[in-house]
């Protein structure tokens, strides 16, 4: 069994982003809070018309309570559901329903983290799973090496291919002004990389940032009269198969073989009908699964469907036009990101604008590839 929300009744209304790359000086809350009010703000509604708040910070556990309290809000409902960086697209599928339903109007999702200027690192211990523990793997990067490893030997991917997603990202990025890291970056130097945790290098990693985006959600009535082209919501599913990579049933399959065909069903759409696609890459294995239990090719051929530029400028399928979290941002939890580069390329305003943009999808990505979620969003002219 499995319900839904109406396609396209609800819809973001406003978007932003604030302080990628660097933003000494503010706390991951401050950082939340302005990309709240600058999205508020572009969805033409002020904060106290604001009646449900999502948030998930990496430092505060009862960020909701924080947030209003910062905002001076009262919000009916509070959602502070923390699956990692798949948590904003389940924000976007609780919004969407409590919408629908009348129990709020106007819905804030936002994030912020100030990861990098406060000395945060992507590697940290394994803490309380016990079963991992004894093999000292570094946190999370050894968690998708294994799963990369198992790709390897099962389908006969390369570090060559891993490299391409890394580079491709790297081309995205270099047209986005927002993006962190700049520059060229060749299949050579990501092959030459430190190595990290096998087949992982350092240049397979996403990136250590600061960073806050928020998007508003109104019914798609409302949102229509905002400033800026509505961005409907056409579908959204999640979906948590374990925690622990030790405990994942198949290395090479996750969750978003359930949460994107749902997402699909939603929608009333396939793989072939999405122009854009934005995936939380925190390391270069996740976009190669990614792409396959999405649908967008074969289980076991997404090396191969990477290979020679396909998901960069000029290739096949435009994925992670930003730079992604390889190469534009990641400030703890890249999710949200992925939804704003989705709504922005429907918007027509990215700056890597795809021509004639009508659907984008975003997928997040939560703990060890345990927690997958899809959200689909589609142009004023899908519904």
């Amino acid at each position: 069994m499995g319900g839904s929300f109406p396609r396209g009744a609800t819809a973001i209304a406003g978007l932003a982003t604030f302080g990628l790359g660097e933003c000494p000086g503010w706390t991951s809350l401050e950082m939340a809070a302005k990309a709240g009010q600058l999205a508020v703000a572009d969805a033409g509604l002020t904060m106290r018309e604001v009646d449900g708040l999502f948030i998930c910070l990496p430092d505060d556990v009862l960020a909701g309570l924080s947030l209003a309290e910062y905002l001076g809000l009262s919000p009916r409902f509070t959602d502070c559901n923390r699956t990692g960086g798949s948590a904003f697209m389940s924000h976007v599928a609780t919004a969407a329903m409590m919408l629908t339903a009348g129990y709020i109007d106007t819905a804030l999702i936002t994030y912020g983290s100030n990861q990098r200027s406060g000395g945060g690192k992507l590697s940290t211990p394994v803490g309380s799973n016990a079963w991992e523990a004894p093999y000292k793997p570094l946190f999370p990067a050894s968690s998708y090496a294994l799963a990369a490893s198992r790709h390897f030997h099962q389908y006969g991917t390369t570090r060559r291919q891993l490299a391409e997603v890394a580079v491709a990202a790297r081309a995205w990025a270099n047209g986005n002004p927002e993006a962190f890291a700049q520059g060229p970056l060749g299949i050579d130097d990501v092959l030459a990389a430190r190595m990290l945790s096998s087949p992982i290098s350092v240049k397979d990693c996403c990136l250590v940032t600061d960073g806050a985006a928020a998007v508003v959600m109104t019914r798609i009535d409302r949102a229509r009269d905002a400033p800026r082209p509505p961005v409907p919501v056409l579908g959204a599913a999640a979906a948590t198969w374990h925690n622990a990579i030790s405990q994942m049933g198949d290395l090479t399959t996750t969750a978003a073989a359930e949460s994107g065909p749902r997402a699909y069903a939603m929608a009333g759409i396939g793989p072939g009908d999405v122009d854009v696609v934005e995936l939380y890459d925190a390391f270069t294995i996740n976009t190669i699964l990614f792409l396959e239990d999405l649908g967008f090719c074969p289980k076991g051929e997404g090396g191969r469907f990477v290979e020679d530029g396909a998901i960069a400028p000029g290739g096949r399928l435009p994925v992670n036009t930003n730079g992604g979290g390889l190469s534009c941002c990641h400030p703890g939890m890249y999710g949200l990101f992925a939804i704003v580069e989705a709504a922005r390329q429907i918007r027509g305003e990215a700056a890597n604008q795809i021509p004639g943009v009508d659907i984008a999808l975003a997928h997040g990505n939560g703990g060890t590839l345990s927690s997958q979620a899809t959200v689909i969003l589609g142009s004023a002219a899908t519904i």
